[in-house]
């Protein structure tokens, strides 16, 4: 987990409010300046390889067991996403299965979004997710922790770690999005693909959480036959529906 000072936190909120555009500040920051100039070039041919605009929509997925990152785009006119890359999670920390309280090492699994920016991270450029979410509150115990980050630096407890190499274009693509428009980043957190294949292997290694899996299972399916993102809210009892 990456420890967050108030002042850091006043600090990118304020970048991402101030009146210039939201890619300008955040180029302010020397490491996001430094990936512009080595990757953004690249990530537009690969874009327009993809058929894809300049003005996209971002949409993350994490599979630990596979230790596979997913990045899908959509040009802002379409409706469905494609998948531009896949990079390798370089780092773990616990075990399959979702993050219940501090301290148990355990990376979040479920649905939630990219709540921070933060050009000047421990861990060379770092976007903070949105744990813990409404489901999380309800289910977890006692004192959940925060700060669970998709950040560089290939160390982690808790956390989701890449290269400094991919974070840099991670983080582009995350600011090109929220720079043109993207008001909520979706990333889903999954312990391994949730096909038939993948659903067999939790069964039978880790049945603990087959329900919570079972849930999560639907949000997956509904996203690998539409290639849309589901409307998500949260029962009483924690947990998802999906429309």
């Amino acid at each position: 987990m990456q420890k967050l000072s108030l002042f850091l936190i006043v600090f990118i909120f304020s970048i991402q409010l101030s009146g210039q555009s939201f890619k300008l500040n955040q180029q302010k920051a020397s490491r996001v300046k430094s990936a512009y100039s080595e990757k953004w070039e690249g990530l537009k041919s690969d874009l327009k390889h993809k058929g894809i605009t300049q003005k996209f929509e971002l949409f993350i997925r994490v599979f630990k067991e596979d230790k596979l990152f997913e990045v899908w785009l959509k040009s802002t006119t379409e409706k469905e996403y494609k998948l531009f890359k896949t990079y390798s999670i370089c780092a773990s920390s616990g075990e399959l299965g979702p993050k219940r309280k501090q301290g148990d090492g355990q990376v979040p699994e479920g649905f939630y979004t990219i709540a921070v920016f933060n050009p000047y991270s421990n861990y060379h450029l770092s976007l903070g997710i949105s744990y813990p979410n409404a489901s999380d509150r309800i289910i977890g115990n006692g004192n959940l922790g925060g700060d669970i980050m998709i950040h560089g630096s290939c160390v982690t407890i808790g956390c989701i770690p890449l290269t400094d190499n991919y974070m840099k274009e991670v983080y582009i693509l995350a600011v090109e999005a929220k720079n043109n428009g993207q008001q909520t980043i979706p990333v889903h957190i999954f312990p391994t693909k949730l096909n038939e294949k993948g659903m067999l292997f939790l069964s039978e290694k880790y049945s603990t959480h087959l329900v919570f899996w079972k849930n999560l299972k639907k949000g997956y399916d509904y996203f690998e036959r539409t290639k849309q993102i589901p409307r998500i809210s949260v029962e009483k009892s924690g947990s998802y529906l999906f429309f």
